[in-house]
């Protein structure tokens, strides 16, 4: 579905991805693991068009992407949850939600668009409670599940999540894990995954990433990764004992 072949990309002289190669599979959520400025948030800013790649292609379902504008590349099919959610703070729950199909929201697909709403307030039953709410009013949790709603409203093929966990208490970050399987489950959503919170990422992950200084220096099943000791060293913050 997702393909990634030897992205380049600089922030002046600051080479900070090197020709890293990944691909996710349809209906399949692949995680990308690694530390602070591995280069893990600049690679899904390049698929998405927000970062200029100087070389490398991206496909989507064999179509190259690369060059394509941001707005594009929605329609093509790949919405993306940036990290610290961004959402529309002054305005409503609902109004969030709908401009997320903004490239669709005509006469003729209204009616459509406000059935997939409902969907989401089903997803996310919490925001059915709040969806004349003023958006910045909503705790953190409730921001990312308006984050990924949001992102859902634009029909995506692929769904590319950055920290979703991010400043987010324990019990919130098991439910938006929860929410993250369900879609894949229940929705069939081919999702792309960048997390600090590596264990929880590879434990609701088909397969992984391990992304240092720019670089793919580790791919594997996620019980594979799970099981390494230079990842659990790394990032899962023990060594498992024999």
């Amino acid at each position: 579905m997702l393909r990634v072949k030897n992205l380049q990309v600089y922030y002046g002289m600051i080479h900070a991805l090197r020709s890293v190669s990944l691909h996710v599979k349809e209906k399949e959520v692949v995680a990308l693991i690694g530390a602070n400025g591995a280069g893990k948030t600049t690679l899904l800013s390049a698929v998405s068009g927000v970062v200029r790649a100087s070389s490398g292609e991206v496909t989507l379902g064999g179509k190259a992407i690369t060059r394509e504008r941001p707005d594009r590349i929605v329609r093509d099919g790949i919405a993306h949850v940036p990290e610290g959610r961004h959402i529309f703070k002054p305005l409503s729950v609902e109004d969030n939600l709908l401009l997320g199909a903004y490239h669709r929201y005509s006469l003729a697909k209204r009616s459509a668009v406000r059935h997939e709403i409902d969907g989401i307030f089903s997803l996310f039953p919490v925001l059915a409670d709040r969806r004349k709410q003023v958006a910045g009013t909503l705790s953190g949790g409730e921001q990312q599940m308006l984050a990924i709603g949001r992102a859902l409203l634009s029909a995506p093929k692929v769904l590319l999540l950055d920290e979703p966990s991010m400043g987010l208490a324990p019990k919130v970050v098991k439910e938006i894990f929860g929410h993250i399987s369900k879609l894949r489950a229940e929705r069939g959503m081919t999702i792309l995954l960048v997390e600090q919170n590596a264990r929880g990422a590879l434990a609701i992950a088909d397969r992984g990433y391990v992304l240092e200084t720019g670089k793919v220096v580790l791919q594997g099943p996620s019980e594979d990764l799970l099981a390494n000791r230079d990842v659990q060293r790394a990032y899962l913050g023990r060594e498992r004992e024999d």
